[in-house]
């Protein structure tokens, strides 16, 4: 048995076909075929069913996926680990964030390593929590910044909590609801209200819970959109009211642009934004050093 096989075996259980997985591992289909066979040869059980030329994964090959993707994580950890030792600690760091975080993080995280840490090439992403998790574990981000609910206490998974948000509703200063002493959902339903790309399925049907809402959620609002610069411009410009954490509104509610309306009841929904990374992934130094702008802009934020 080598990790080749591992591989190759590993291709063939995602990709759920021969040509498929023989593409992804840049093989012919004859080639990919002998080497699993020598692998189920080797561990002497079948792995895959073969029935009118179709794989089918049998029992053994599901039980003996976990242990074959760590082998394979940890040859690639030792080669990585070896080759930033050659290079000094020089390398790539690949890190995602949510649009929310962006304006707060990226620009700070980027001229900080560029100064302290100029031989290290930098990649960022910006996407959602879930789509970054997708990315982590495909192993094509070092770390990332989010809502840590998407971990889902996955074992292969780091989480280091880091700022905990609430929810609120928010319109511009002077808004004709701000002098309200409480203001109810119907009052903030004669306005167009604004949702951002925080409020996926969990959170959605607390709001609609909490003020007696009916589905589908998205038919009360009339823009819903992750831009938050673009929000922040719609809000500041016009009487429409978002509904956002006060992370994402901190800036403009800090630069008088807009604030937090006394809305009865407040949201009671919260998410809590981190560092999540994989377990046993080998960094670049400067990794460390982001994690601290992370933690000081974070912490600020409190």
């Amino acid at each position: 048995m080598n990790t080749r096989q591992f591989q190759h075996f590993l291709a063939l259980l995602s990709e759920g076909s021969l040509s498929a997985a023989a593409a992804s591992v840049h093989l012919s289909q004859p080639a990919l075929s002998r080497s699993v066979r020598a692998l189920e040869e080797s561990l002497g059980v079948p792995l895959f069913d073969r029935t009118d030329r179709r794989l089918q994964p049998t029992a053994y090959a599901y039980a003996f996926a976990e242990r074959a993707r760590r082998v394979v994580f940890e040859e690639k950890e030792g080669m990585r680990a070896m080759e930033l030792m050659r290079a000094g600690g020089a390398g790539t760091l690949t890190f995602g964030m949510g649009s929310s975080l962006a304006g707060p993080l990226l620009k700070p995280i980027m001229v900080q390593l560029l100064k302290t840490s100029p031989q290290v090439k930098l990649r960022s992403v910006i996407d959602t929590s879930d789509r970054l998790m997708q990315l982590l574990l495909e192993e094509k981000l070092d770390f990332f910044i989010g809502d840590i609910r998407v971990v889902a206490c996955h074992p292969d998974i780091a989480v280091e909590p880091v700022y905990r948000c609430r929810f609120g509703w928010y319109g511009r200063i002077g808004h004709p609801l701000s002098k309200l002493p409480a203001v109810t959902i119907k009052e903030l339903m004669q306005f167009p209200l604004i949702a951002t790309g925080y409020l996926e399925d969990s959170l959605a049907r607390r709001f609609m819970e909490l003020y007696g809402l009916a589905a589908p959620f998205a038919d009360h609002f009339a823009v819903i959109a992750s831009d938050l610069p673009a929000i922040h411009d719609l809000v500041s410009l016009c009487d429409a009211i978002v509904t956002s954490t006060d992370f994402g509104m901190r800036t403009t509610v800090q630069t008088g642009k807009a604030e937090l309306l006394n809305v009865t009841p407040q949201p009671d929904m919260e998410l809590t934004l981190g560092i999540v990374r994989l377990k046993g992934r080998t960094l670049v130094p400067a990794a460390e050093r982001a994690f601290a702008i992370v933690r000081e802009r974070l912490a600020g934020a409190a």
